[in-house]
């Protein structure tokens, strides 16, 4: 490495980590060369999220900077690679010996062919039989049989491999999906959440709101029209709280038919407004079960809305917006509390 990379990577070390510190980011070697790589400002797009994220969040949420790590970092994605790592290796191994065995055959047969252009400038000046020519055109004809199946079987180890490398990337892919988002719905799963909160309520986060809702009378779509009708409630209902979001607000599924959205830097009376629209939002969703020939138009839910308080641990907002959710639905369901701030 020059002398001038030695200086510049010093410089950026001195600028991230402090950085890291006040924003209290783990100093993990993931969110090292995240931040290294922000701070050489050579990553436009990268900086524009991450300013956005840690404006929002007075930090870079666990979920965030493993979204960004592998967004503009990490290449290729860094995920559970040993299981890819040796597909890979025997991929090559076997290519490489198909290669080896193709060259071989490859070197003989124009060796054979060579020997064969030998005979046939020989028929003119020695005059060879008929039967000696039918002979060498036969023999043409076997070694060029010979080269063609290898060749063939080269191909097909190729297309072989293309194949699994294929399947290597799908998994790479359902395999980020798992760590981050919920399988059926989309939206962030519980591990996220819970990392999110947790850093965020590292920051003492003044003026931060949780939303948790839970689709009403859930249980009975499931009964009245089956689990894959319920299935397509939950991925709908996900679907549209993610249009409804705004301002970089992400959704998370907290766990069965229960929803959070956590709201940083908003005041209860913003959250509240924003869990309104959301409730509004499903009001106006309509599915329709084929199998029944039904129409489905009374999804609804309902909202607990909680403003973190000094002393407040992520628990104890939890625990807030949970009650506010459970007394919702107490009073008739379909509301959002509380009514007013």
């Amino acid at each position: 490495m020059s002398k001038n990379l030695l200086q510049e990577a010093a410089i950026n070390l001195k600028r991230a980590v402090p950085l890291m510190l006040k924003h209290q980011i783990p100093t993990t070697p993931t969110n090292y060369a995240l931040w290294y790589a922000y701070v050489g400002e050579k990553n436009e797009a990268l900086n524009q999220e991450m300013d956005t994220v840690v404006q929002q969040f007075n930090t870079c949420p666990s979920s965030r900077s493993t979204h960004l790590y592998r967004k503009y970092v990490a290449d290729p994605v860094e995920l559970d690679v040993r299981e890819m790592r040796k597909n890979l290796d025997a991929m090559v191994t076997d290519l490489g010996q198909s290669l080896k065995d193709t060259n071989f055959d490859a070197t003989e047969f124009q060796n054979n062919i060579d020997a064969n252009f030998d005979k046939l400038s020989r028929i003119e000046n020695e005059g060879f039989n008929l039967e000696q020519v039918v002979e060498l055109v036969r023999s043409l004809v076997r070694e060029s049989d010979n080269i063609r199946s290898s060749t063939q079987y080269f191909t097909g180890q190729l297309q072989k491999a293309q194949t699994e490398i294929e399947t290597l990337k799908q998994q790479l892919q359902k395999t980020e999906q798992d760590i981050l988002y919920d399988a059926l719905t989309g939206a962030l799963n519980r591990r996220a959440f819970d990392e999110d909160l947790q850093n965020l309520m590292a920051q003492a986060p003044d003026a931060c709101c949780l939303i948790l809702f839970d689709i009403d009378h859930f249980k009975a779509f499931n009964d009245n029209y089956g689990h894959q009708l319920g299935d397509q409630v939950l991925k709908s209902v996900a679907k549209r709280i993610n249009e409804a979001c705004r301002d970089g607000n992400k959704l998370y599924r907290y766990g069965g038919e229960e929803f959070a959205v956590i709201v940083p830097k908003s005041q209860l009376r913003v959250a509240r407004q924003l869990a309104e629209a959301m409730r509004k939002s499903l009001e106006k969703l309509v599915l329709k079960d084929r199998r029944k020939g039904a129409r489905i138009d009374s999804i609804t839910a309902s909202f607990g809305v909680a403003q973190w308080q000094e002393g407040d641990s992520a628990l104890n907002l939890i625990e807030k917006s949970d009650k506010l959710l459970y007394e919702a639905k107490r009073l008739g369901r379909n509301r959002v509390l509380p009514i007013t701030n």
